[in-house]
């Protein structure tokens, strides 16, 4: 196996609006989580947020302590949320327990010292296994979370081409955990548009994972501030970070998925600092 890890150092708005393509995309895109027998980890500077890919093709492969943990094991000071989001079911390893995973399911891993790996229940339709990781002050159980488990919210409307359901799965009202929050959404066929009217939260920053992408079919991922806003096509089974300046909204060719991972100080999933879409420039 290979762990491959880079650093992403935050940015301020006001360099940020000088940012050419090139430089959007290297500071905020995360292109290629997902190559076999490796685990790809971005880890960023806002709020200490590590996003992160594995795919688990012949090999078991563990989740290192990158060198800039200096830790023994990855989770000694941090919580982890799980997600399986392609290929056949999966297994994670942590320490003497097993957890099976099928589609869409997530798993949510305390701190502690134990080891995580990622398995492959058939080498022939490997797992892909999306995840991201915050500090972590103290340890909660652990806990496999399907959809059925999850707080769904309904939004948006076929008119204004967002009809989405907001699935809350790694979230307080469903389980403990130190800062992390994360869940997925589900645009309905024929609406395109998420996070819609958007927003900012200055107490958190967050991570956006797009699939169920089409082949041929592309996100077009909105951010910055909201008097200055920036653009970045994606394709499927890509992310982007997002600081805490920044909306976070997007729009595509299909319908899609999308996994949120937000992290900070605050667990309060309602607190948001609204924009009117006509105030968007």
């Amino acid at each position: 196996m290979k762990t491959n890890y880079e650093l992403r150092y935050a940015a301020h708005p006001e360099d940020a609006k000088r940012y050419d393509t090139a430089r959007l995309r290297r500071d905020f895109l995360i292109e290629n989580l997902f190559v076999p027998d490796e685990v790809n980890i971005v880890y960023s500077m806002y709020d200490r947020m590590i996003v992160g890919g594995a795919m688990a093709a012949e090999e078991i492969l563990r989740l290192e302590p990158i060198p800039p943990l200096k830790q023994p094991f990855f989770l000694r000071n941090r919580e982890i949320g799980i997600w399986h989001v392609g290929g056949g079911a999966g297994i994670v390893r942590v320490g003497t327990q097993s957890y099976e995973l099928n589609y869409k399911e997530a798993l949510y891993l305390g701190s502690g010292d134990r080891e995580v790996c990622f398995e492959s229940k058939d080498p022939s339709s490997p797992t892909l296994f999306y995840f991201n990781s915050t500090t972590a002050h103290r340890n909660y159980p652990d806990k496999r979370i399907t959809k059925a488990e999850a707080i769904v919210a309904e939004l948006g409307a076929l008119e204004s081409s967002n009809r989405r359901n907001v699935n809350k799965m790694i979230v307080s009202q469903v389980l403990p955990t130190c800062q992390l929050q994360m869940g997925m959404t589900e645009l309905a066929p024929g609406s395109v548009w998420n996070t819609m009217p958007v927003h900012t939260h200055s107490r958190r920053m967050e991570a956006y994972f797009y699939f169920e992408v089409p082949e041929g079919e592309a996100v077009c991922h909105f951010m910055g501030e909201a008097c200055e806003t920036r653009h970045l096509w994606m394709k499927g089974r890509q992310a982007v970070l997002s600081p805490e300046w920044s909306i976070h909204a997007a729009t595509a060719t299909s319908h899609y998925s999308f996994i949120w991972g937000m992290g900070g100080e605050n667990l309060d999933y309602s607190d948001q600092d609204f924009y009117k879409t006509d105030e968007l420039k």
